[in-house]
């Protein structure tokens, strides 16, 4: 689902300056379009995971950086874990 920037700040409950921020620091990397931002669902869950991070664990934006790219990196993995699990998977035998 796209969202506009309006409804992305909307949904995540927060101001235009902690979203410049946040994407001057590379923490959400929205799609463009001509006119404006556009949002995703996943970019709604990485703003609350942010917030969750900073509200309530206490993280600072150091360890924000290094946390979102650990999961980045993460599921990069798992991305690739399925495409090489898919490639191996045995193909059915066709028996005549």
């Amino acid at each position: 689902m796209k969202l506009s920037k309006q409804e992305f700040l909307s949904l995540a409950g927060m101001g235009h300056e902690t979203l410049d921020a946040w994407i001057e620091a590379e923490w959400l990397i929205p799609g463009r379009s001509s006119l404006d931002l556009n949002f995703s669902d996943i970019d709604i869950a990485r703003a609350r995971l942010i917030r969750e991070l900073q509200v309530d664990f206490g993280v600072n934006d150091e360890g924000v950086g290094v946390i979102l790219n650990l999961v980045d990196q993460l599921h990069g993995m798992r991305r690739t874990l399925m495409e090489l699990r898919q490639s191996v998977r045995p193909t059915p035998r066709i028996e005549t």
